[in-house]
């Protein structure tokens, strides 16, 4: 890691309970730091708004931490409890027909997958928790590009279509639109072959309180199993327990 990013991380440290300000030189003494190294690190804090400073003197400035740091508390926080929330579901959806199943949220302008649960098939989709794609490739992401706020959703979209990686995916930026807006209208996604050949996804969203997206709840399997009365048993189920868990996160329909 940078050892710049390493260096102002560590300033976040010194801000306790106890000693909820700071100055600059209270900062420069406990880190050792050059006074001039020290300042231009709070000042990038400052910038991406992990720090508020206010002005102590003439020659010194005072900092606490700032709104940034709560945001991203209240995120991290969100995703576990989700994923707790989220587990015992997932478990008793897989159990009832034997595919994987994924918890997929928006990260910035990607997805991410935070929980998952595999089948007892011979075959397994090697999705690790953790792992990051793009929000146009497959039914999760998709689903969760799809509810985005408009102002978020469309700006994604045009940085999509200004970007090299339009062409080596072969995404076709009005039919991703279209689809978009069908995946709004029915309420869930498909995507086929999309992350893994020969696999269909299928993914219905899980609600807050607030009535906001929040994650996407995607079964995954071979497309052979996507078909007739399995294909209607699968999307029942998946609609079921995704509604299950929005209601365990204060989700109400009225």
């Amino acid at each position: 890691m940078n050892q710049s990013v390493i260096k102002a991380l560590k300033l976040l440290d010194y801000f306790t309970e106890e000693t909820p300000e700071l100055t600059l030189k209270d900062i420069t003494i406990q880190s050792n730091l050059p006074k001039a190294t020290a300042y231009r690190l709070l000042s990038s804090l400052e910038q991406e708004g992990f720090l508020v400073k206010s002005k102590e003197s003439e020659y010194d400035s005072r900092y606490r931490l700032g709104i940034k740091l709560m945001e991203l508390g209240y995120r991290v926080a969100d995703q576990i409890e989700i994923r707790r929330i989220a587990k015992p579901f997932m478990e008793s959806l897989a159990h009832e027909i034997n595919e994987v199943i994924h918890l997929a949220i928006a990260n910035d302008d990607k997805a991410t997958y935070i929980e998952k649960v595999d089948s007892k098939r011979a075959l397994r989709l090697y999705t690790k928790i953790g792992k990051t794609v793009p929000l146009y490739l497959g039914s999760g992401p998709k689903l969760l590009l799809a509810f985005l706020h408009s102002d978020k959703q469309l700006r994604i979209l045009r940085e999509l279509s200004m970007s090299s990686v339009n062409e080596s995916a072969q995404i076709d930026l009005e039919d991703l639109k279209l689809e978009l807006e069908v995946i709004q209208t029915q309420g869930y996604s498909v995507s086929k072959g999309e992350q893994d050949h020969d696999t269909t996804g299928i993914s219905y969203p899980i609600f807050n309180h607030k009535k906001e997206v929040i994650a996407a709840l995607a079964v995954s399997g071979l497309s052979s199993h996507f078909e007739g009365d399995n294909l209607r048993l699968i999307k029942d189920a998946a609609s079921r327990f995704a509604h299950q868990i929005s209601i365990n996160m204060g989700y109400r329909q009225y």
